[in-house]
């Protein structure tokens, strides 16, 4: 196999788009609470915990995969492990490369903040967020009698891969010493109803090719469990707003979340007519919308 074709099944395995978007929420919790750019330790602990997540989304993703291979061969035949352009061995070396580096960053951002104005103690509350990530990756991923299975029980497991995608949120407000920024922890709940919403739609997409898991779709059906979407979508738009009415940010700066509410709103006819695939296309879109229009209404001086 030829040295791009290589590094592109790497990039692939690892989802390298989507986790390196981490890098942004991580950036956007540390700016919604500083209301501005991090400067000094903030600033270097900031980029730290920016590589530590995405890396440990690598190992995330790269387990999925290691641990999904004979589920992909049906519904992913063209992922990296199931095409035989990585071995099963090669996937596991990078879980523990790229986990290795995650808890290297972290590390490194300890050792800053220990050293600085920052302190241990007050940096501490974003290890306790790294390590709830990872129980929940252990909880989801491992089928050892330790772990919850949560992946094999439907909800709960779209719930946890949920819940540590907002959670990137607090990490990045906790890097600068502000783990409860009432704006973090806006962010971090529409974050969170974005991503449940879109882990069901893509379940539902799944649902011929998910032989062996207990998804909430094979669980409840396809069409029941496009209503329930559809329910946590409202509740996206409601806390999309609710911030802005309690003065949390600033009443005209709504403007910016127009195109993502616009989005948001075209998710619904999607699933009504059952286009799974376009439906968490632009859940993720809208999302994505989202959290651009927060980044640029951080930067904005009141």
């Amino acid at each position: 196999m030829k040295g791009r074709e290589k590094i592109s099944s790497w990039l692939i395995l690892f989802r390298a788009g989507n986790s390196v978007t981490a890098i942004f929420g991580v950036i956007l919790g540390a700016i919604l609470a500083t209301r501005g750019i991090p400067r000094g330790d903030f600033a270097l602990i900031t980029i730290l915990h920016s590589t530590s997540v995405m890396t440990f989304m690598f190992s995330w993703n790269a387990l999925n995969d290691y641990m999904d291979i004979e589920i992909d061969k049906v519904n992913r035949p063209d992922r990296p492990i199931p095409a035989g352009k990585i071995s099963q061995r090669g996937a596991l070396n990078g879980v523990f490369f790229s986990g290795g580096l995650s808890t290297a960053s972290l590390l490194s951002a300890a050792l800053i903040s220990s050293r600085g104005e920052i302190g241990l103690y007050n940096w501490l509350p974003a290890l306790a967020i790294w390590l709830l990530a990872l129980l929940l990756l252990f909880n989801y991923e491992s089928k050892s009698r330790f772990s919850l299975r949560m992946k094999d029980k439907g909800l709960p497991g779209n719930l946890a891969i949920s819940l540590s995608v907002g959670l990137i949120i607090i990490f990045g407000a906790a890097g600068v010493s502000d783990p409860m920024d009432e704006r973090a922890w806006s962010v971090f709940i529409i974050g969170f109803l974005y991503n449940l919403s879109r882990e069901i739609v893509k379940d539902v997409e799944d649902v011929d090719g998910d032989k062996g898991r207990n998804t909430f779709a094979m669980r409840v059906g396809p069409e029941r469990s496009r209503v329930f979407a559809s329910l946590v979508l409202t509740a996206t738009l409601v806390c999309l707003l609710t911030p802005f009415l309690f003065g949390i940010f600033i009443d005209w700066h709504l403007l910016f979340i127009i195109p993502s509410v616009v989005a948001l709103m075209s998710v619904k006819p999607k699933l009504v007519v059952g286009d799974d695939f376009a439906a968490q296309q632009m859940i993720k879109r809208s999302m994505q919308l989202c959290l651009v229009a927060f980044f640029g209404m951080s930067l904005i001086p009141n």
